[in-house]
């Protein structure tokens, strides 16, 4: 049998009333719970990868509450067990806490007690898995190189995915650190194309290399040039040419690269045939090319030329709750690279690395990461601004810790200032109304309780 999303409780209970007025008593509360008689039964549910928690009674017919339980430390030792014993259980009930179980309730229990002792089951079962499937992504690191879960990313990942495969030209803008580069990778792997990936950096080319480097030289067109060379447009194949920095083009040039992307061919310096191109075009820049050509410092032509497709990247400071993630992930790449353990920060400094600016965006926090490695980090941890008052004092946490309570005080801080408002707290979040929700309903908040009048 197969645990599904929605179920987050079983109750494993012999008593057919008392597992009634449990279940009524749970659900009541709002949690979904499904209730079974036997352990024998519970194991039916009780698969690789069950999402819920446990509650079960010590005294069942066939296998014991406390032999479940030990069945169940040994598939995951985090998964939550709540057991239910007797009043004479009691001694029973702390030997099995001392063996793993979570916590135990006694006969007779209120149901306002049953249902604050599963929802604090709930909520570490939660940021266990979520705790779980961040690893994951530290561990690896996503296929297409573009780590982070805000909106603003998976929107990103949406266009790549649509643009990908279209081979149209895109132009990418994005502030200094952004990761225009990683999407331009993301994109041509995307495309399935099969040529290479040429990456070009306009503004590090001298002028006097420029065109043969871009577009390739004959054999004596220029002197030195002892052999034929063949250009990066026509190296990539049907690749992708990542021409980084497009506004630092020589504006003489532009007017070729034009010609380029509308002929889909191109001479070789010293040439009279041109060359058919196969290669997709991917521009990025980092400041306002429309602008420029009003200036008369970039060709407006080529501009519109470029801009067939275009994609912003959301500086770091729009995708705040990515910055945990991407410090993680970078502080275990320098640790590996550098062959030293990381050292341990505070959830209060998480909560305001998460809060600056970073004008470098992920370079600059790449940097940092590397930095904090080896242990050249020695200012103080910046104050938040603003500065969420829950919880008021944070303890030294690892990284899993840290990023639940750094995702807690976030979505607290956004509540209030919204008033209670989930669609509010999500656009300043950069987080979508539903997965907003359940973020909320994972940490056992209440957005009700944030309302204003």
């Amino acid at each position: 049998m197969a645990w599904t999303d929605s179920t987050e409780v079983l109750l494993v209970e012999d008593d057919e009333h008392v597992r009634l007025a449990t279940t009524q008593s749970l659900r009541l509360a709002g949690l979904q719970v499904h209730g079974v008689d036997s352990a024998e039964a519970a194991r039916g549910w009780l698969q690789p990868g069950f999402a819920g928690i446990v509650v079960c009674d010590v005294q069942l017919p066939g296998a014991s509450g406390l032999q479940l339980l030990h069945e169940l430390r040994e598939q995951d030792p985090e998964l939550p067990v709540i057991l239910v014993t007797g009043h004479g259980d009691i001694g029973m009930a702390v030997e099995a806490m001392r063996d793993g179980a979570w916590d135990f309730i006694e006969k007779p229990f209120s149901a306002e007690h049953l249902v604050e002792v599963v929802r604090r089951a709930l909520a570490q079962r939660r940021l266990v898995l979520e705790n779980r499937r961040l690893k994951a992504q530290l561990a690896g690191g996503p296929a297409d190189g573009l780590l982070g879960a805000s909106a603003a990313m998976e929107q990103l990942r949406t266009l790549i995915h649509t643009l990908g495969p279209a081979r149209v030209d895109v132009l990418i803008h994005g502030e200094t650190g952004a990761g225009k580069e990683v999407v331009a990778r993301a994109l041509h792997a995307a495309s399935g194309a099969r040529g290479a990936f040429v990456a070009i950096n306009c503004g590090a080319l001298p002028e006097s290399v420029f065109e043969s480097e871009i577009f390739g030289a004959e054999a004596g067109a220029y002197t030195g040039a002892s052999k034929r060379r063949i250009g990066k447009l026509e190296f990539a194949g049907d690749g992708t040419v990542f021409l980084d920095e497009i506004e630092s083009m020589p504006l003489a040039l532009q007017v070729k690269m034009l010609r380029v992307l509308q002929e889909r061919s191109v001479e070789r310096l010293g040439a009279n045939t041109a060359v058919p191109l196969a290669c997709r075009v991917i521009a990025a820049t980092k400041v306002d090319l429309l602008a420029l050509a009003r200036e008369g410092r970039f060709r407006e032509d080529l501009f519109y030329r470029l801009d067939v497709a275009s994609l912003a990247l959301p500086p770091l400071r729009q995708r705040r709750e990515d910055i945990p993630l991407l410090l993680g992930h970078f502080c275990a790449q320098a640790a590996e690279r550098l062959q030293r353990p990381v050292p341990a920060w505070s959830a209060a400094q998480l909560a305001a690395w998460a809060a600056r600016d970073w004008p470098g965006n992920v370079r600059e926090l790449r940097n940092f990461a590397e930095r904090w490695v080896l242990g050249l980090v020695t200012e103080a941890a910046p104050p938040l601004s603003p500065a969420p008052s829950e919880p008021a004092e944070l303890p030294q946490a690892p990284l899993d810790e840290a990023l639940a309570a750094v995702e807690r005080q976030w979505i607290v801080q956004a509540l209030r200032e919204s008033g209670g408002n989930i669609a509010k707290a999500g656009e300043r979040l950069g987080l979508a109304r539903k997965t907003l929700h359940d973020r909320i309903r994972r940490l056992g908040l209440d957005a009700d309780a944030y309302r204003s009048g």
